[in-house]
C-alpha cells in the first residue's frame, strides 16, 4: 500500500551563505518558511523539486520537506525542519543575530 502524500515545501541551503531557504510560488528562494509554496499535489511537488535542482548555481541539497498550512503560511511538521528555520546554531551571526 502506497503512503498517502502529505503537504510539502521545497527546501535547500543557499549556496553562498549556507542558510536554509525555501522555494516560493514565484520561484524566489526565501529564508522564511512562511513565504514558501505549500505543495499539496505529489506530481506538482516532484516537478517543483526537479525545477529547484536545476538551480545549482544558487542552492545545494534541495529536497521536499513535510509542512502544514497555518494562518501565517507553511510551517514545519518535523523537529529537523523547525530547527532549520532558526538558522545556524551559534548565536552571533545569521538569523539568530537579527533576533
Amino acid at each position: 500500500m502506497a503512503k498517502q502524500f502529505t503537504p510539502k515545501v521545497v527546501t535547500a541551503n543557499a549556496l553562498l551563505s549556507g542558510d536554509a531557504v525555501w522555494l516560493t510560488e514565484d520561484d524566489r528562494w526565501t529564508g522564511n518558511i512562511a513565504e514558501a509554496e505549500l505543495l499539496t499535489d505529489e506530481a506538482h511537488a516532484d516537478l517543483r523539486l526537479i525545477e529547484a535542482n536545476r538551480r545549482q548555481a544558487e542552492i545545494a541539497g534541495a529536497y521536499l520537506a513535510d509542512a502544514k498550512a497555518t494562518d501565517n503560511g507553511p510551517a514545519p511538521t518535523h523537529f529537523r525542519e523547525e530547527f532549520r528555520t532558526r538558522g545556524p546554531s551559534n548565536y552571533f551571526h545569521g538569523k539568530q543575530a537579527e533576533a
